[in-house]
């Protein structure tokens, strides 16, 4: 079983819980979301595998999970981006977000979201059981696409793109 950590809305840990009773109950958890660009500043996306719990064949960031009870956020996401991408580079963390969105399937996602950059070149080798196909897309292409068929990308994904694109405007 899984467990996910539990949080106030300052992300001071409060327990745990059963990752899926957790997304049954709705209750806030820790989270993370990496956003990898490559050298030209294109983003890596992902389309989740068809069999996920939810939000299953949406596109959404490179990579985003839930870190462990006694594990440090930044070393779940470098785990987490290996396991799922088979990808390694340097995560730096940008901002984190409240969130909660609710699927047609009775499950909620609640959740205090620490965004990571990374920066990479890397051809990803896919855990088919979590991600079913990847892309590199620039952000101005994305958000035209985004602006067709939003009912494509995942929630959290969907939130968080505006303040990824403002903090990349910045960095440029």
């Amino acid at each position: 079983m899984e467990y996910v950590v539990l949080v106030d809305e300052q992300d001071n840990a409060i327990g745990t819980m059963e990752k899926q009773q957790a997304h049954v109950e709705g209750v806030l958890h820790r989270a993370f979301s990496i956003f990898i660009f490559n050298s030209d500043k294109k983003l890596l996306l992902q389309k989740r595998a068809s069999t996920k719990y939810h939000c299953g064949g949406l596109w959404t960031n490179t990579c985003c999970s839930h870190p462990r009870e006694t594990e440090n956020i930044t070393d779940a996401a470098n785990r987490r981006l290996l396991e799922e991408m088979g990808m390694q580079c340097e995560l730096k963390p940008i901002f984190s977000f409240l969130y909660k969105a609710e699927f047609d399937n009775g499950l909620t996602e609640h959740e205090f979201d620490h965004v990571f950059f990374g920066q990479s070149n890397q051809v990803p080798e896919l855990n088919l059981e979590e991600v079913e196909d990847f892309r590199y897309i620039g952000l101005d292409d994305l958000q035209l696409e985004i602006k067709e068929a939003p009912q494509n990308f995942t929630p959290w994904f969907l939130i968080a793109l505006d303040r990824v694109t403002e903090y990349n405007s910045k960095q440029s």
